[in-house]
């Protein structure tokens, strides 16, 4: 019951932020609190920064380059490539913001797409004067797809990179699987929303007041570099892998090629158009302390019986089949995320599934549909991930207001088709990558 107690204050704190309150203060102070009253001990932190400490650091690399690419234009030349080649009709303009979300959920995290792709979407629609309800859909399928595609590679979310270093995941082997699963939430996702948001999608719209995607470019140096240094960077996560070496040391040596070249540091920082300080001092440095205090709360949630619990209802699922298995975990991850947010929630998961007594093609599935309930359950509450509290913030920040009980509508009817097709996915696709 004390360990409860703490998780929910804990993440009233870390949602309601008082004060201005940062995240990983108050998910610091919960972890304080645990260690006082003995509900973890010392050595829990040693366990627990062994399985974030690569994840988080990655985190910050991947949005350290996310920034400067925003900075310099990158993504708002992409939306005004996509606003062009569109043609002027609404109906082709939808799907191709969805599938340039999906793309920069891919490579630059789920965070990324809510943070950067969003006011560059609401500025285009601002330009393309459109209703109300028109700009609503565009927004909304930015917000949902920032999540549903954040499958596909072991950097894409922060939920992957736990989950793949605490199973032992290699890059190679997680994108063989995740990849065309993820293609499936993408086109379901697509799909749903369509059905939903059609009839306010615009038939025709005037191109007339948009800029060249040309003149978003702010510096033509870095962006130029940006491609074959992201293509390296694919690379290299593919070469590293069986070398042992850390998602973030590779992530964190591309973010400072980048740092260089945009801070011009060989030139002692003349012409620079980015001011690389302010970059770093904006970078997330408040999930470093939200990643070791929630999970040393979640922790002690499962020292508390939790992961035991967990773990009984596993083995029951495990024992209906795989089918039953994959889309039972997948959906009780997905609950448990849009309650406690998917961060604990993804520990929550792995700890149960590494405790529990299933066959080792079972646990497989399982392995998977925990990420894949922690990647897109959370799109049940506006709470389930950083991703969708980022997006509702840049949204007020635009004036657009949606309500807890307005986007928990447009949740619930939305996420739980996409889910179970992604799930299903799941179970027809790893058969086929088992022995890879």
């Amino acid at each position: 019951m004390l360990a409860f107690i703490i998780f929910i204050v804990t993440l009233v704190l870390v949602i309601w932020q008082p004060k201005g309150l940062g995240i990983g203060w108050s998910a610091l102070s919960g972890a304080l609190v645990a260690l006082a009253f003995g509900v973890v001990q010392l050595s829990d932190v040693a366990v627990v920064w062994d399985i974030v400490w690569d994840a988080t650091f990655t985190f910050v690399a991947l949005i350290i380059i996310s920034l400067i690419l925003d900075r310099v234009g990158f993504f708002g030349w992409a939306a005004l490539h996509v606003a062009r080649l569109g043609n002027g009709q609404g109906r082709l303009l939808f799907p191709m913001i969805v599938i340039l979300g999906a793309f920069i959920s891919a490579f630059f995290a789920n965070d990324g797409a809510a943070l950067l792709l969003t006011p560059i979407v609401i500025a285009i629609l601002l330009r393309l004067n459109f209703s109300p309800p028109s700009a609503l859909a565009f927004i909304i399928a930015t917000g949902f797809i920032a999540d549903t595609a954040s499958l596909p590679l072991v950097t894409s979310n922060l939920v992957n990179i736990v989950s793949a270093n605490y199973f032992d995941i290699g890059f190679g082997r997680y994108a063989a699987v995740m990849v065309p699963v993820n293609i499936v939430s993408v086109i379901a996702t697509l799909a749903v929303l369509w059905v939903v948001y059609a009839r306010q999608i615009p038939t025709q719209y005037s191109i007339a007041n948009l800029s060249t995607p040309a003149s978003a470019i702010e510096d033509p140096l870095v962006f130029k570099a940006a491609f074959p240094l992201l293509a390296l960077l694919l690379v290299a996560y593919f070469a590293t892998e069986s070398l042992g070496v850390p998602i973030s040391l590779v992530t964190g040596a591309a973010a400072l090629v980048l740092m260089a070249i945009a801070g011009r540091w060989w030139q002692g920082g003349r012409d620079a158009v980015v001011s690389v300080p302010d970059v770093v001092r904006n970078a997330p440095w408040q999930i470093v302390l939200f990643s070791i205090g929630m999970y040393l709360v979640v922790y002690g949630l499962g020292n508390a019986g939790l992961t035991a619990y967990g773990a009984q209802i596993l083995n029951w699922l495990g024992q209906q089949g795989n089918i039953i298995a994959t889309v039972g975990t997948g959906f009780l991850s997905a609950i448990v995320a849009s309650i406690m947010n998917n961060m604990p929630s993804t520990l929550v998961g792995a700890l149960a599934i590494d405790s529990a007594q299933v066959p080792a093609a079972t646990r497989e599935l399982m392995i998977y549909a925990n990420v894949i309930g922690n990647d897109l359950g959370p799109k049940f509450t506006p709470i389930g991930s950083l991703a969708t509290l980022l997006w509702l913030h840049v949204l007020a920040e635009k004036d657009y207001k949606i309500s807890w009980g307005q986007y928990m509508k447009i949740g619930l009817l939305i996420t739980p088709p996409v889910l179970l097709a992604t799930l299903l996915a799941l179970v027809f696709w790893l058969p086929h990558v088992s022995g890879l």
